[in-house]
């Protein structure tokens, strides 16, 4: 019994391992001895290099652009798509007539790929808003988004949270849809108002949710790209280049592979660093709480 038992385990485990080790842990451990070569990843000569890409990197003044880039937007992008997201939670779960239709409107963003909704709202920006602006006159829609770096940041910012804020509200409503409606009767009866019962009762007991939505957010931020190089394509003048599209643009129209591939692991350590010590913070005001 126990022998089947496991064989059954091993034949559904077995695949998911399998892809693993292929599509994530071999190219990974590829990347970093690639990281200690020399090699354009065309010609069939590989150099070692040793240390000389990291050295290199610590004086790559474009890839120091790229990462304070990607902090300012991981930092922007994090804190508005989970007020967004919560907010939108918060609302859907009172007793509304039309709350299953607006969660799957406010969902449906999410379904759709990134590299499409890039394209969609390059076509919004640069030929919606200039309509927009000849019909009102508002001035900041006669403005060429994409063309002025401050609102090709906050265009990425935008089509950021429109895209993943419903995601992170269907996790935020399952944590709210968890709280026992008793407790908050009580504390209302008691006479706390809707903002004491949101900071003394609510956000305490959705905590878990909130380390989770958090981490989610930062890691998706850290690895924007797609949206990114749909977008702006790091433009105007390099000034909205993520990481990611940063390393891909090296390795594959640079040709600076084993460079790129350096990059690639620093930016792997700075990820799990952030993420690792959010989740720890994070589990430890749980506990506190």
């Amino acid at each position: 019994m126990r022998t089947r038992k496991l064989l059954i385990y091993i034949a559904f485990v077995s695949p998911a391992v399998l892809f693993f080790a292929l599509f994530i842990l071999l190219p990974f451990i590829r990347a970093i001895i690639f990281s200690f070569q020399d090699w354009n990843g065309i010609s069939s000569e590989i150099k070692w290099a040793g240390w000389s890409n990291y050295k290199r990197l610590l004086e790559d003044t474009e890839h120091m652009k790229s990462f304070i880039f990607t902090m300012k937007y991981v930092f922007v992008s994090t804190i508005l798509v989970n007020l967004v997201g919560f907010a939108l939670a918060f609302v859907l779960n009172m007793a509304l007539k039309t709350k299953n239709a607006l969660r799957t409107v406010f969902f449906l963003p999410h379904v759709m790929g990134s590299l499409v909704i890039g394209f969609i709202w390059q076509f919004i920006i640069t030929q919606g808003f200039p309509q927009i602006a000849s019909l009102t006159g508002i001035e900041i829609f006669q403005k060429n988004w994409l063309s002025i770096p401050e609102y090709a940041f906050w265009s990425l910012i935008l089509v950021s949270v429109w895209h993943y804020a419903g995601y992170l509200m269907v996790i935020y409503l399952a944590a709210l849809q968890g709280i026992p409606t008793d407790l908050l009767e009580a504390a209302q009866i008691d006479g706390a108002n809707r903002w004491h019962r949101l900071q003394k009762i609510i956000i305490p007991l959705i905590m878990p949710a909130i380390t989770v939505c958090l981490f989610l957010a930062i890691s998706h931020g850290f690895k924007v790209f797609d949206l990114n190089f749909a977008l702006t394509k790091g433009g105007p003048y390099g000034t909205t280049e993520s990481l990611a599209l940063h390393i891909y643009l090296d390795a594959f129209t640079k040709n600076e592979y084993t460079y790129a591939s350096a990059k690639a692991v620093v930016f792997f350590v700075i990820l799990a660093s952030v993420t690792v010590v959010q989740v720890f913070v994070m589990k430890r005001k749980e506990v506190e709480m």
